[in-house]
């Protein structure tokens, strides 16, 4: 999954898990200062997160049979061909692959080391962190199924742009010789290889693949909800305590400015690919245009911490920097092109 692994590794103790913490936080805080609010807030988050469970428990069981199944291999056909072809391909790939972001890691190594060129990575490495089949789920059913095709059209996008940008300047010193001499062990899925080979539809014939399959259900599952519920809570705070003229004031605007706006508070506002969607749905309601909304999910989705180290970790410097200012420019167009769309079928 695109983020899903993200703090995989938990500890035994709920209470030392920040997300939890936070939670816990947040309603000690109401508690002591708005003890009238206390009440409210539980019954929002609640009845969102009951709300949202059928497409988690559907998002996290088909991401299960995908990696038990071993059809994530599958991404590995996106890298043959013409360097069009391939860009192509691995934008589109990137896009539906059930990877998290450090996943990719001994995926993506293997690749350039191989010479697959770069153009074609990076096309994967951008799509990738904005959307997979749970994400997807996740996002239509909070903000609309349109919502969700748009960015699922804008991560293919923007991984399509910085693959052809990319062909485009591969001759430059730029963009030479990408790889670290020894890429940085990191990561949150303990840098796990994917199974190799041709699918196994029917792994749970397999004890290794059954084991796959429930820890992958398992642990995306506790992840989904730790950080949904933390979302639910923020937005239900969000909505009783921010003025809604005040997000309506800075981002509600049609301007090529309040787009860019949002995408440059998106990158150290942004939680998680999952916990940003409640929180873009409470700014829609208070007012944040659509356009602002899609640059805001779409920058904080390629820039999140686990997406960012995971290319930090595997090439230097000057590739990362490309990374960004694709990301970037990716975010901006995407929320434009959302925004005029918005208003034509308004």
């Amino acid at each position: 999954m695109a983020n899903a692994s993200t703090n995989h590794a938990r500890s035994p103790f709920m209470w030392r898990d920040p997300v939890w913490t936070a939670i816990a936080a947040c309603f000690l805080l109401l508690a002591l200062f708005d003890s009238d609010q206390l009440i409210p807030t539980l019954r929002f988050s609640t009845g969102a997160l009951l709300g949202t469970a059928p497409f988690i428990l559907f998002a996290i069981t088909a991401v299960g049979v995908l990696k038990a199944s071993g059809a994530e291999t599958l991404i590995a056909k996106a890298f043959v061909g013409s360097e069009l072809q391939m860009i192509v391909f691995a934008a589109l790939l990137g896009g539906l692959s059930p990877f998290c972001s450090c996943e990719v890691i001994p995926f993506i190594a293997a690749l350039l080391v191989l010479g697959i060129p770069l153009s074609a990575v990076m096309a994967f490495w951008l799509a990738s962190p904005l959307m997979d089949p749970a994400m997807f789920l996740i996002t239509s059913g909070t903000l609309g199924w349109d919502f969700a095709i748009a960015k699922a059209m804008a991560a293919i996008g923007i991984g399509t742009f910085g693959g052809l940008t990319t062909m485009a300047f591969s001759g430059s010193l730029l963009l030479q010789n990408p790889l670290r001499e020894a890429p940085t062990k990191s990561g949150c899925c303990g840098g796990q290889t994917p199974f190799q080979g041709q699918p196994l539809w029917s792994f749970w014939r397999v004890a290794e693949r059954r084991d796959t399959f429930i820890d992958t259900v398992t642990s995306n599952g506790v992840f989904l909800f730790k950080w949904l519920s933390l979302a639910y809570v923020l937005e239900a705070l969000m909505l009783h305590y921010i003025p809604a003229s005040w997000i309506a004031g800075a981002l509600g605007g049609n301007g090529l400015g309040t787009i860019a706006l949002a995408a440059l508070v998106g990158v150290p506002a942004y939680l998680n690919g999952y916990a940003a969607v409640p929180l873009v749905d409470a700014m829609l309601t208070q007012g944040m245009s659509p356009g602002a909304a899609m640059s805001f999910i779409i920058a904080g989705g390629v820039t999140c911490i686990p997406a960012a180290v995971a290319v930090w970790a595997l090439v230097k410097p000057k590739i990362f920097i490309a990374y960004l200012v694709y990301a970037a420019i990716g975010a901006v167009c995407a929320g434009v092109s959302w925004q005029a769309m918005s208003l034509w079928l308004a």
